[in-house]
């Protein structure tokens, strides 16, 4: 993963909008209020909506959000947790990256005050000054094409975590959420998935994250919840199902059938544990003392 190695875009804004542009009011129909659209957090016997709060507070915790001046959303999706942590967190500023085009116009029609929003890739992305937290939640999954080779792959995933550590200030948090691998690889990587539902992406292993974050950031914390998004799906399911017919209207019955599939899929690939869904909270690794620089210890 040195610079001899080159490092391919994951997913081109054109194949995120191809999913994520369908149409807002389609997603709303079978999403939570938030409008939150990745694997929710279940204590109990609760319902989605609560379920996916939980989520979030769970990452605004494990990036040490609570109360900081800048915090970065990548992948920021409807803004949800963009707008819990300004509201409710006590975040001062908060900027969210996203490649689809109709999520940020949704964001942006809120006009949420302490919010801003943009139509950018994380690589491209300066910010004016560091950030205090950084959040990644379903975006991992794009970071990463299945046409690359397995070096492009992991160069790619260490731009990533370079990016974050050089834009954090110090001891400060990043906290990731992505569907990974288990008992699969890529070349069990569904051909409907990759043509019909995310194309150019790919899944990472958990420890492809590992290994590329080795240096940059210290695991703190790590739960593997594959039943929670077979629980998600399920009910993403159901709900898509009750309103059937109104969003054949929006987007027709080809579209609507496609995503019963896709969400039936997503429940039995969970269940079976072919994926699993990682949430990680990391911690900035700082630079290392030379050695006039340590002071005596057993390690010295």
């Amino acid at each position: 993963m040195d610079g001899s190695v080159p490092i391919l875009p994951g997913a081109t804004a054109a194949a995120i909008q191809r999913h994520y542009d369908i149409g807002n009011e389609f997603y709303f129909l079978w999403l939570d209020p938030s409008y939150t659209y990745s694997c929710a957090l279940w204590y109990a016997d609760e319902d989605l909506d609560t379920a996916q709060i939980n989520k979030i507070d769970w990452h605004l915790e494990h990036c040490g959000a609570k109360g900081v001046g800048r915090l970065l959303d990548v992948g920021c999706g409807w803004g949800a947790l963009l707008r819990r942590a300004t509201e409710i967190h006590g975040v001062g500023h908060a900027v969210g990256l996203s490649l689809s085009a109709e999520q940020n116009r949704w964001i942006d029609q809120l006009q949420l005050p302490k919010v801003e929003v943009h139509l950018e890739n994380w690589a491209a992305h300066t910010p004016s000054a560091p950030y205090d937290a950084i959040v990644s939640v379903g975006a991992f999954e794009h970071f990463a094409r299945l046409d690359q080779s397995i070096e492009q792959k992991l160069a790619g995933y260490r731009a990533f975590f370079a990016f974050c550590h050089k834009n954090l200030k110090p001891h400060s948090r990043l906290s990731l959420q992505t569907i990974t691998y288990e008992n699969s690889d890529r070349s069990d990587f569904s051909r409907f998935f990759a043509d019909k539902i995310f194309p150019e992406s790919d899944l990472p292993h958990l420890a492809e994250i590992v290994e590329s974050a080795r240096g940059l950031f210290e695991i703190e914390i790590l739960r593997q919840d594959r039943a929670h998004y077979a629980r998600t799906a399920r009910a993403w399911l159901n709900n898509l199902r009750a309103r059937s017919a109104e969003a054949t209207a929006l987007v027709g019955a080809e579209t609507v059938e496609t995503y019963k599939k896709y969400l039936g899929l997503l429940v039995v690939g969970f269940h079976t544990g072919t994926m699993n869904l990682a949430r990680i909270g990391m911690r900035r690794c700082e630079e290392r003392l030379r050695p006039s620089q340590r002071s005596t210890s057993p390690l010295s």
